[in-house]
């Protein structure tokens, strides 16, 4: 069974809502790293800034962005043209959302949960407080990666290299 056109077309909106989210939550939350040694200096205002990140990475980039970007492109791969294997840069696609869900599953999600754990205790003063500051680290550089490996997605899915080199099944 495959999707009529104008049910693609509505499955393309809804995965460039979800990538959108993805990529403008994951912007979000650097552009919050760095409010957090800017903005910290008042009471409160780390805190503050942790349970907003927290807040946009688990409505924005986990419910819309991971979520849907997985959900739209298991409906774009199982019921359209594309498939999952039949284009080298659709694999690279999955590979790319396979590991920004998983890394942020099993690594930036607990990292984020530590840093609004600390920071609910010691306030401000977390920024010193040496397992806050190395969490914060590990958080930003894998959101560095994640960043850049959404963008390459998103640029693959417009210009389709490799488009006309099928995945040897061999």
């Amino acid at each position: 069974m495959r999707f009529g056109p104008t049910s693609t077309k509505w499955l393309k909106c809804f995965h460039l809502l979800a990538a959108a989210g993805w990529v403008g939550g994951a912007l979000a939350l650097l552009a919050l790293h760095f409010l957090r040694s800017a903005g910290a200096g008042n009471a409160g205002n780390l805190h503050g800034i942790d349970m907003a990140a927290h807040f946009v990475d688990m409505w924005v980039i986990v419910w819309l962005g991971g979520t849907g970007c997985l959900l739209t492109g298991l409906l774009y791969s199982g019921f359209t043209a594309w498939g999952f294997f039949r284009h080298r840069w659709v694999l690279v696609k999955w590979i790319i959302t396979l590991f920004c869900v998983l890394s942020g599953t099993f690594w930036l999600g607990p990292w984020e949960a530590t840093m609004v754990e600390i920071s609910a205790k010691v306030g401000d003063a977390a920024l010193s407080d040496a397992k806050y500051a190395s969490t914060m680290q590990l958080y930003f550089w894998l959101g560095i990666l994640q960043i850049a490996l959404l963008l390459f997605a998103l640029f693959i899915s417009v210009f389709k290299p490799w488009k006309g080199k099928p995945v040897d099944s061999r």
